[in-house]
């Protein structure tokens, strides 16, 4: 894993080192904690920054036969030495995984360590980065700023008070840190009691009584603003897949009340219901001028006993294979008809539906927004080398790879900007080998501004979100 680490030629290594390397990164997508950042936290050792919450390596250590008590620790943890010496024992099973890359790449960026990790290096590993994670160059925002950061965006709940990130707008912090509103939980009517515990807390968060329907989108609506005034212009979803089903305001409205008494929907009642409401809080994405994602085709929780134990995003998720074409089209045609579409980005978890969506995408471009419906980098399952390459070709074969805004981290985990490096690798090295083949041009200035581009700039131009200092003098 040398300078030229995934480089196969010299095409790539100069579009690698002269044109995307040292290019700012730009994570509209992520889930780290707003509050460790805000804190300037440290931690104290590789377990707490590798793999408290890390689902990737959780799952890994499970199909390495690892008890649990070493992995999530839920709800007995064990020290966080036996955990780290735990993951050392199967790093090295690891390969093959991009698991084993990111780790080694992480260890390299950050602590300049170049051995691998095994039992046989474990304790050394271990005791070298806790004694650097303990000093002040390695709290969140340094690791941060050492990784080139510009913009940060974090993945918020609408009943979200948001006040580190007011703390932290009014810091003199080289790195913006942008809410993202996400308001899955509404759509959940499914589950009339955590429904209705989540809109108690929506009542208070936006000061208003929710008895109908109207109440909740007004509720909702309040919010939005408060968000926007809170500097965010992202909106995030994450569902199974679109909904699109027919429906009238009264159908919807007794549906509501319904879940308010208790009783959870099912069937086309449920589909009405959210496909209502998800069209109401696209519509307040295109009023704001925001930007919008929607990541479909998870299914989440298969396995129902560790998930009644662990809870979300525990490591019990996976790709699922539902019908997303036809809804996702009639979504968009709706918003488009009404001028009520917003940016949009789309991720597919399911790579079978990747040329689909990349076709869907430039069905919707309005000739005035460049890249407006943009086909969402690799996603989760998909974000390795293979996945990042398929939605490579995917994209530039029915798209325009060009308009790309690019890699975004999708993370819990400070430490996980070299995934951007990852990506620009692999970015470079697609490029840098239609070079050598003649299938592109040898024009440096050409390519490499594309390169460019999709690293940084495209996001830039297209999320519109103000830029520190730093970077804007650039």
């Amino acid at each position: 894993m040398d300078e030229n680490f995934l480089l196969p030629n010299r095409s790539a290594e100069r579009l690698f080192h002269e044109y995307a390397e040292g290019m700012p990164i730009f994570d509209y997508h992520s889930h780290l904690p707003i509050r460790q950042i805000a804190d300037d936290a440290n931690f104290e050792n590789l377990t707490q920054a590798w793999l408290y919450g890390d689902h990737y390596k959780w799952r890994a250590m499970r199909a390495c036969g690892v008890p649990e008590h070493l992995v999530s620790g839920i709800p007995d943890a064990a020290p966080d030495w036996e955990r780290f010496a735990a993951w050392a024992e199967v790093m090295p099973q690891t390969v093959g995984n991009p698991l084993y890359h990111w780790s080694h790449l992480e260890l390299r960026h950050y602590f300049g360590v170049n051995d691998l990790l095994s039992p046989a290096t474990a304790r050394g590993i271990y005791d070298h980065c806790a004694e650097k994670l303990k000093r002040p160059e390695f709290s969140v925002r340094s690791i941060i700023d050492r990784s080139n950061v510009a913009v940060v965006c974090t993945t918020d709940d609408p009943t979200d008070d948001l006040e580190s990130h007011a703390a932290l707008s009014r810091d003199e912090w080289g790195c913006r840190v942008y809410p993202t509103w996400r308001p899955d939980k509404a759509l959940a009517g499914d589950d009339a009691a955590a429904l209705n515990a989540w809109l108690d807390k929506l009542e208070s968060a936006s000061g208003r009584d929710i008895s109908s329907y109207s109440d909740l989108l007004e509720a909702l609506e309040t919010r939005h603003r408060f968000f926007e005034s809170r500097g965010c212009k992202l909106s995030d979803y994450g569902i199974e897949r679109p909904c699109a089903a027919s429906y009238t305001e009264s159908s919807v409205a007794a549906s509501f009340e319904k879940l308010r008494s208790g009783k959870s929907l099912a069937g086309e009642e449920l589909e009405q219901y959210r496909s209502s409401l998800l069209y109401e809080l696209l519509k307040m994405n295109a009023g704001a001028d925001w930007t919008q994602q929607l990541h479909l085709g998870a299914k989440r929780g298969n396995n129902s006993a560790a998930f009644k134990l662990r809870g979300p995003d525990t490591g019990y998720d996976s790709i699922g294979q539902f019908p997303v074409g036809d809804a996702l089209v009639s979504l968009l045609d709706r918003l488009n008809s009404e001028d009520s579409l917003a940016r949009t980005i789309i991720y597919v978890l399911n790579p079978s539906d990747n040329d689909m969506i990349a076709s869907i995408a430039g069905s919707f471009m309005d000739g005035r927004t460049p890249g407006k419906i943009q086909f969402g980098t690799a996603w989760w399952f998909n974000d390795n080398k293979d996945g990042m390459n398929r939605q490579f070709s995917a994209l530039a074969n029915i798209g325009l790879l060009s308009r790309f805004v690019g890699m975004l981290t999708d993370s819990r985990s400070f430490l996980s900007y070299p995934r951007h490096e990852y990506f620009r690798r692999l970015l470079c090295a697609k490029f840098g080998t239609e070079m050598e083949a003649g299938e592109l041009p040898d024009d440096f200035e050409l390519i490499g501004g594309i390169v460019k581009n999709i690293c940084f700039d495209n996001a830039v131009k297209y999320f519109g979100m103000r830029l520190p200092e730093r970077v804007q003098r650039q």
